[in-house]
């Protein structure tokens, strides 16, 4: 049994990770602002909770004390959001990290850190790896890469056991959709139910390396049971691209009737998205993917009974 602490833990990715350690019975601080996390995301977990920004360093150094280990997934996210809000998206993702990991170089514990694949940016070569340069294209992405800079830095500057995981579109139960910069599966989902329109950005032809939130969760903890930490960010997506047609046509399979309205590429969006799952293989080859198709069903069946039970 660990002391964990869990920043963003009351989110979307963050409550999938703490009910899955609480089950396995570590004893969790989630540490969340609740900027953008919920606090029903929590319910019925046995865990501690402190309400907390991770721009306050003495807050922060009191709810870590006794941590074994960190994971830190609290962020301002979505690429809209930063670039209407630049200077706080970068607050909180570039030097709320720094405060992370100032903290967890005293208490001398590992920081996981959870990054974007946006981070590459203009890159278009795809597959995407390790080793490919970066450019982010938007507030959202330059603070992400800032931050995992800071994350490797102290590996080799403290010789903190550090890993950095660089999520591709995770998607599954308990991620929002009703904000205006909502994730497309779960704004989908949720406008299917609802009998709305679909509304596909351009051609429909952008595609995503979507995965499923279990198997994001499973190779986090993985990664702590076996202290795994590297020398670079580790992408974490499994190889197979969907496009937004491909995703309205999986959907189709539950709503029939669902319509579809096109609109403009938006500002910021990386266009195509993939990754080679090569050095994820590697570093944790006992993590099982679970198929598209399968989490979209999942996703599909708790928003119905979240929506079922809100009426």
């Amino acid at each position: 049994m660990l002391d964990i602490a869990v920043t963003g833990g009351a989110g979307f990715i963050g409550s999938n990770l703490v009910a899955k350690l609480c089950a396995l019975g570590h004893r969790v601080i989630v540490v969340d602002d609740f900027s953008t996390g919920l606090a029903k995301n929590l319910e019925g977990l046995d865990c501690k909770v402190a309400n907390i920004s991770i721009l306050d360093r003495d807050k922060l150094k009191e709810a870590f004390s006794g941590a074994n280990y960190i994971f830190h997934l609290a962020a301002v996210g979505s690429v809209p959001r930063s670039i209407v809000f630049p200077e706080v998206a970068f607050k909180v993702n570039a030097y709320g990290t720094l405060n992370v990991l100032e903290v967890a170089r005293e208490i001398g514990a590992p920081v996981l850190f959870s990054s974007s694949s946006s981070v590459y940016g203009f890159n278009q070569e795809l597959p995407k790896n390790e080793r490919m340069w970066t450019l982010p294209i938007s507030p959202y992405a330059a603070s992400k890469l800032a931050a995992e800079s800071l994350v490797v830095s102290y590996i080799h500057s403290y010789a903190m056991k550090n890993l950095v995981l660089r999520f591709f579109n995770v998607f599954g139960p308990k991620q929002r959709s009703d904000h205006d910069y909502a994730a497309v599966i779960p704004k989908w989902i949720k406008r299917c139910i609802e009998g709305s329109s679909l509304e596909v950005f351009g051609d429909g032809s952008s595609s995503r390396d979507f995965t499923y939130v279990d198997f994001v969760v499973n190779v986090m903890i993985d990664a702590m049971n076996r202290q795994v930490s590297y020398e670079t960010p580790v992408n974490v997506a499994t190889g197979h691209s969907v496009t937004l047609n491909e995703l309205v046509e999986e959907l189709r399979k539950s709503f029939i009737d669902l319509q579809v309205t096109k609109s403009p590429n938006r500002l910021g969006d990386v266009l195509h998205s993939s990754n080679n799952p090569l050095l994820l293989r590697e570093l944790f080859p006992k993590i099982d993917e679970v198929p598209f198709s399968n989490g979209i069903l999942r996703t599909i069946e708790w928003t119905r009974e979240q929506m079922l039970s809100s009426k």
